[in-house]
């Protein structure tokens, strides 16, 4: 079977046109520092700091380009402890009843009621990819990883679309647990038993 590749999602944040001009002045458009695996995203060289309801700095947290229609906050679990951030897991966009923190950018911050979340563990496949691996979109799945900390991942969300590239996203507390690198490859599990 083909493997699917692996990229290693650290933390990040998603902003509006609108919110982007407030953090950074009116007019302003997002840089881009370098492609993503997934076509037409990319890391800007624009970064924000998050504070938490405690009032923890999570400062430098890089903004992905382009704007959405929705800002959103993905962190791990580490650090919501760490900073005291309220972050359920979520599937990216689906951010209603998710945690509140401030954005800060050099020129002014916004308050967000909700948006801070923990990503899903979740594939993406092109239509081409999702046959030849036999899901559909919103298929869940596991995955084996190999290696010296090898294991079984569940609950991986399958999202198909006709833009997207062959990537599964872990955050970076998944992939410090498998020893798990950018580029890393995994194997997709549709089923397995657990012997007692």
């Amino acid at each position: 079977m083909k493997k699917i590749p692996v990229g290693i999602s650290g933390r990040h944040v998603h902003v509006t046109q609108e919110h982007l001009e407030i953090l950074f002045g009116k007019g302003y458009e997002l840089t881009v520092l370098k492609d993503l695996s997934q076509p037409g995203q990319y890391a800007a060289n624009e970064k924000v700091d998050l504070k938490s309801p405690a009032g923890r700095l999570l400062e430098g947290v890089r903004i992905l380009g382009p704007v959405r229609p929705a800002s959103q906050v993905e962190i791990s679990r580490s650090d919501a402890i760490r900073y005291r951030f309220e972050a359920p897991v979520r599937s990216s966009g689906d951010i209603a009843g998710t945690g509140p923190c401030t954005l800060i950018g050099p020129k002014g911050q916004v308050e967000l009621t909700e948006g801070v979340i923990i990503a899903d563990r979740h594939i993406h496949f092109s239509p081409d990819d999702a046959e030849t691996f036999d899901v559909k979109d919103h298929d869940v799945v596991s995955i084996k990883v190999g290696g010296i900390k090898a294991g079984i991942l569940d609950n991986v969300l399958c999202r198909v679309h006709p833009n997207f590239a062959l990537d599964c996203h872990l955050d970076t507390d998944d992939g410090s647990a498998f020893m798990l690198q950018n580029g890393d490859t995994v194997e997709l599990v549709k089923a397995y038993t657990i012997t007692k």
